[in-house]
């Protein structure tokens, strides 16, 4: 039977078909919609920048051993060699400079650091004391004030490289890295570059071999100084107070470079020597100056060098340069770069407890919740009342379904309850309409009308429709013939309003489907079993779903104001005191998405009407009854575990790689694996009461690499979307009628 009207006039051969008007909007919307995928990348890759950036400065990558032993030095200069602790390269000549006697460098390595470089710093003002510092650029991003009150205070600063690589073993480029991003640093921290340079684990320049020379003479040639030392604490040894001085100490009244630490470990004893140092010395006639300071003294005139005098205060800053144009501007966006992921990674590690928590917690939930469902409805004598016998009416909602309809409506043929069928063709272009009509199954009706959209056709199926239950399913869905029997019998119980069945992918033989339907059995019917007990089920699925005509006509019907027309409906219910439960032997089998686009389209449709659904009914927070039941109970935790936990949820993907690269690889994989075992015991139990096959679970690994990842990004972009505004109306999948009627589960 046909209702009412004539079928559309097909178009004229050799002419193209005009686009409906639902083709035309999902154009736009289209169009309107790629802004927004492309903000929701930016956000992710410069997430991805910050935890990157983050990392290289606090540990290095690449490996920092030193393996060489007994290296020969045979491409060494002797006069460096047996030379003072200064090394540069006027007209390109490698020449050294001695301090002068009496006369005292003091250099301190590894710094800034927030707890120990002030405290250096306050010492040396009290005293009076320049001192020269070596920086190492990650520090100096991560504390650029300490490096500002430094040069302001009157000491000098050097290079000691980006992350404290030994240079020995790095590329040309790996070198030019290091020196230019501390230079970049120095910039952005102080406004100055500089000209020293001391290498990590560097020593007396009798330790420099074939290895290293070539560093220090292409660092050289660019106009480097490279400063060694003389004297060396071993404060890093924490051997105690009395021999860090006593090591310090140069003998017979000779002039050193000496070396002490102000971060890279635990420096108390440090602090507490460097004092006594001081006064000892001057109190043996020693004076303190920079490395400028001795090179302003005296000129280089080759190794072993001396001289001696007053040095000008401005001598003691003769290495810096000011930092101008580029340099300055790349310095000071590095150091605004390190202070974003300065604040940005502690508040994600924060949200990374937080998110495994609640992750963690709703697994429990599940089992707890899910376990006890089972038990409830499969005692003997759980029952919602007298068999309902009665006739339903089967809505079937149909746009440009030609593939699939066939197969829908001889699924519900065989139906062993009564029902009528119909068949709400919404301005289909295909001939699905014809095909309907075509297969001459009783007790089917086809309504036409001009394309309005899916809540449009459903509304229209349901005034249409003779009984008082009416069973709404997409077109292409299929139904095993016991499947809307089990479905209306919770209307046995007169609270019961609305009633979700069991929807399952039926095209799982690909690696797509494959992936939904362990989402399907795990993360959509686990979750309503959990919801029908706490009675606050969120939806119920467009592929399944039984309602009272009175309670769908009591809430206005199926509103076109979300994207979600099936959750819309669902906590209207609630809103309206009906009970809306899930039936889990009522099973349906749908066709799901076959490529990723069609699943992103999807997907990003159910999370932003989700959004938009929650947000129409955010009044039900403070009702009363079933509706403040609902907003109290079911609100929170479908925000929480639908939104806010997945939004947040990449964070563990995230500082999991993070913590392979920069931490502890094995420990971070096995807390990944640790995760992964949950997971497949929550989707093996689910498995077990969907009496499903568990073979699918092998698949699981590779769905938690990249299926749940373009969840997390379709998400992402709904939130973009929800923030930023924006509006899509029902979209159309391609579908391919693979899905045909079921011989059983597995």
């Amino acid at each position: 039977m046909t209702t009412p009207s004539t079928p559309p006039t097909p178009p004229a051969r050799g002419r193209r078909r005009a686009p409906s008007r639902m083709e035309r909007a999902a154009g736009r919307a289209a169009a309107l919609q790629r802004p927004r995928v492309l903000l929701a990348l930016l956000l992710l890759l410069a997430l991805t920048c910050v935890m990157l950036l983050d990392g290289y400065l606090r540990a290095e990558v690449g490996g920092d051993q030193r393996v060489r032993t007994g290296a020969s030095a045979s491409d060494v200069p002797d006069d460096v060699l047996d030379g003072g602790p200064i090394l540069s390269f006027p007209g390109g000549r490698a020449t050294t400079v001695s301090v002068p006697d009496k006369t005292i460098v003091l250099t301190f390595d590894d710094g800034p650091d927030p707890t120990w470089t002030p405290q250096v710093l306050e010492i040396l003002e009290k005293y009076d004391v320049p001192g020269t510092f070596f920086l190492v650029g990650s520090m100096v991003s991560r504390h650029p004030g300490i490096v500002r009150d430094m040069v302001e205070q009157g000491n000098e600063v050097g290079v000691h490289t980006f992350t404290h690589v030994d240079l020995s073993y790095q590329s040309q480029a790996r070198v030019t890295r290091e020196i230019e991003q501390t230079q970049l640093a120095l910039a952005g921290a102080a406004g100055i570059t500089t000209t020293l340079f001391r290498a990590p684990y560097s020593s007396q320049t009798d330790a420099i071999d074939n290895y290293s020379w070539p560093v220090y003479e292409s660092l050289g040639e660019d106009g480097y100084t490279s400063v060694f030392i003389d004297t060396d604490s071993d404060d890093w040894k924490r051997p105690g107070v009395s021999k860090i001085v006593q090591w310090a100490t140069p003998e017979d009244g000779e002039g050193a470079s000496v070396l002490f630490h102000d971060a890279g470990g635990e420096r108390s004893q440090t602090i507490e020597a460097l004092p006594k140092y001081i006064e000892k010395m001057k109190a043996k006639g020693y004076t303190f100056t920079t490395v400028s300071g001795v090179m302003a003294d005296q000129q280089p005139t080759g190794a072993g060098s001396t001289g001696a005098g007053p040095v000008g205060e401005q001598g003691l800053q003769a290495a810096h340069h000011e930092a101008t144009g580029a340099t300055l501007y790349e310095g000071k966006a590095l150091i605004a770069a390190v202070a974003v992921a300065e604040w940005t990674v502690p508040a994600l590690s924060v949200g990374l407890v937080i998110v495994g928590v609640a992750v963690m917690g709703r697994f429990a939930m599940m089992l707890v919740l899910a376990r006890r469902h089972h038990r409830q409805r499969n005692r003997r004598r759980f029952s919602w009342g007298p068999p309902v016998t009665g006739p339903v009416s089967v809505i079937v909602p149909a746009y440009n379904e030609k593939e699939c309809i066939e197969a829908t409506l001889r699924s519900l043929a065989r139906s062993t309850h009564p029902i009528e069928i119909i068949v709400v063709d919404d301005g289909s272009t295909d001939g699905t309409a014809e095909i309907a009509e075509s297969l001459g199954l009783p007790g089917v009706r086809v309504v036409r009308q001009a394309n309005a959209g899916k809540p449009a056709a459903l509304n229209n199926g349901v005034r249409h429709a003779r009984y008082d239950i009416v069973v709404m399913m997409d077109g292409d869905t299929v139904f095993e013939p016991d499947t809307v029997r089990h479905l209306v019998q919770p209307f046995a119980d007169p609270s019961v309003g609305a009633v979700a069945g069991n929807a399952k992918v039926g095209n799982r033989r690909t690696l797509i489907g494959a992936w939904q339907h362990i989402e399907y059995v795990m993360g959509f019917n686990l979750d309503r079993r959990m919801y029908d007990l706490l009675r606050c089920m969120p939806t119920i699925p467009g592929a399944i779903g039984a309602f009272r005509r009175e309670a769908v006509l009591q809430v206005g019907g199926m509103s076109d104001d979300t994207l979600a027309e099936d959750t819309d409906i669902t906590i209207a219910l609630h809103r309206a005191g009906r009970r809306v439960v899930y039936e889990e032997h009522a099973r349906a089998w749908t066709e799901a998405p076959g490529s990723l686009g069609q699943l992103w389209s999807q997907r990003y449709r159910w999370s932003y009407g989700t959004m938009q659904a929650l947000w129409k009914h955010r009044r039900c927070l403070t009702d009363k009854g079933p509706s403040g039941r609902f907003g109290r109970v079911g609100m929170p935790l479908v925000v929480l575990f639908q939104v806010v936990t997945p939004v947040f949820a990449p964070l563990i993907d995230v500082f999991t790689v993070y913590s392979m690269v920069f931490v502890d690889f094995r420990a971070a994989l096995l807390a990944w694996l640790a995760v992964l075992a949950v997971q497949l015991v929550c989707a093996a139990y689910a498995f077990r009461l969907d009496r499903e096959k568990y073979r699918y679970l092998l698949m699981m690994p590779l769905q938690q690499l990249a299926y749940r990842q373009m969840m997390y990004l379709v998400l992402i972009h709904s939130c973009v979307t929800a923030l930023t505004g924006g509006r899509l109306r029902w979209q159309k999948l391609k579908r391919t009628g693979e899905v045909g009627t079921p011989a059983g589960t597995g």
